[in-house]
């Protein structure tokens, strides 16, 4: 059966935007009901991480729904959320962690700075409300993950509802924001959160929010190796809890099963999704070092906080099948192993082309940003919609890959990026490189 689109009763986001209908996946292919098959490069906002078709996190899903799918976590608890926050304490980089499970990336960054909130109260500084993230960022599209998101075009609809929160410029050498190059720079990315906590006053400083290595806004942008240690000494002077988003990155999306392992920083809360659950469930989760939740624990007593299917048995059960999945087939390492090969791929096919002006990723997380001029750098007009006209052409070859756009001030700037499932060959990388290049430069 057919779908009318969009005068059925789908409401899609993109409403000019039809859709093939789904059938089916298998490592790292998907196909629709006409048959035709997509080597799924991205996963959507880089999601699938173990490869689609995986019978044991489907199994491990029937299993614990056939014996029951739902109980209040108020009310009880479960065998596979009590055994996966035991096994994610094992790489989970957090001393004595815990964790708050969910269903979304948004619902993780909404409790994280709610977390950081009542941490201060708790510690004796009620004044201690504000969150401070970075401009290029994205934490969601709830209120308040909204609120810390530093890209102009999804918050300028909702700025009235949004609740006082403060941005600083991210770590995005390509387009330096003050103009200069590491390592002569200094690091005045870092150094600016702490210009920006004697601007509004340190007494009023909850938290600092910020992507380890930045994901669709900016494509996929390292910082200098500095710059995560610099952050981390800047918060504990000042003390603000480091809330790292690792929504994109985490579960071994940049070679490591967290991005801020690659730079030894321990953050105090971690944001966890996407890759959690390799995209067979909803789950989402906020890690917290122990010590935080022994303050609410010894103190009130109860975190101000809630969600009807938090704690869920089934994702819980679909999260730990995902984690066991990666460790039995060593998939964090392979994404490391991967990812420095489809860089090299990356940069030799399409370093040369005109309208390609950085590439630039870590493990299985890369951008390609696209300029009109290389040398000045000059972005494409935004109304030539440059990122989803190659997105469109990928898609058109049978590639699917993840377009953004807005990297430079929210408006202008073009970048795709490419994230496949860790369970990619060296052939289909190179299938995949050689689509993408025909997609840019036909």
């Amino acid at each position: 059966m057919d779908y009318a689109h969009p005068t059925g009763h789908v409401f899609y986001r993109r409403a000019t935007h039809p859709r093939p209908m789904i059938e089916r996946g298998e490592g790292v292919h998907l196909y629709d009901t006409k048959g035709r098959c997509y080597l799924d490069a991205s996963g959507g906002p880089l999601v699938v991480n173990i490869g689609h078709g995986v019978r044991e996190v489907v199994e491990a899903m029937s299993e614990q729904a056939a014996r029951v799918a739902y109980a209040h976590a108020a009310m009880f608890t479960s065998r596979p959320l009590e055994d996966y926050a035991e096994a994610l304490a094992e790489v989970v980089p957090l001393p004595n962690p815990r964790f708050f499970f969910l269903s979304s990336g948004s619902e993780a960054v909404e409790t994280a700075i709610k977390l950081a909130r009542q941490v201060q109260i708790e510690r004796g500084q009620p004044d201690r409300h504000l969150i401070i993230s970075r401009w290029g960022s994205y934490h969601g599209t709830t209120l308040g993950a909204l609120a810390v998101t530093g890209k102009p075009r999804m918050r300028r609809l909702y700025q009235p509802m949004l609740p006082e929160m403060h941005h600083i410029p991210p770590p995005y050498c390509y387009r330096c924001p003050f103009g200069l190059a590491h390592p002569a720079c200094g690091l005045r990315c870092a150094d600016a959160l702490a210009v920006e906590i004697k601007r509004i006053g340190v007494k009023n400083v909850a938290a600092f929010i910020a992507e380890p290595v930045s994901g669709a806004t900016l494509g996929a942008a390292v910082p200098p190796a500095e710059y995560w240690p610099h952050i981390r000494q800047i918060c504990d002077e000042h003390g603000l809890l480091l809330i790292a988003d690792e929504v994109m990155t985490g579960f071994g999306r940049t070679g490591r099963w967290f991005a801020l392992q690659h730079w030894g920083v321990v953050p105090d809360v971690m944001t966890m999704a996407k890759g959690t659950a390799g995209g067979y469930f909803p789950l989402s989760i906020t890690a917290v070092r122990g010590e935080w939740v022994d303050t609410i624990v010894t103190g009130s007593g109860d975190f101000v906080h809630g969600g009807t299917f938090s704690h869920h048995a089934v994702g819980t059960a679909a999260g730990l099948a995902t984690l066991r999945y990666l460790q039995k087939h060593d998939l964090v390492a392979a994404a490391a192993q991967k990812g420095e090969l489809l860089g090299e791929k990356l940069r030799a096919a399409l370093e040369g082309l005109p309208c390609v002006g950085d590439i630039r990723g870590i493990g299985l997380m890369w951008g390609v940003e696209f300029v009109a001029d290389r040398v000045s750098k000059t972005p494409f007009p935004p109304q030539m919609h440059f990122a989803r006209r190659v997105a469109d052409a990928a898609f058109e070859r049978g590639l699917i890959i993840y377009p953004s756009t807005g990297c430079i001030d929210g408006v202008a700037g073009d970048l795709v990026m490419v994230g496949p499932p860790f369970v990619i060959s060296e052939e289909e990388i190179d299938e995949a490189v050689a689509r993408l290049r025909e997609a840019i430069y036909p």
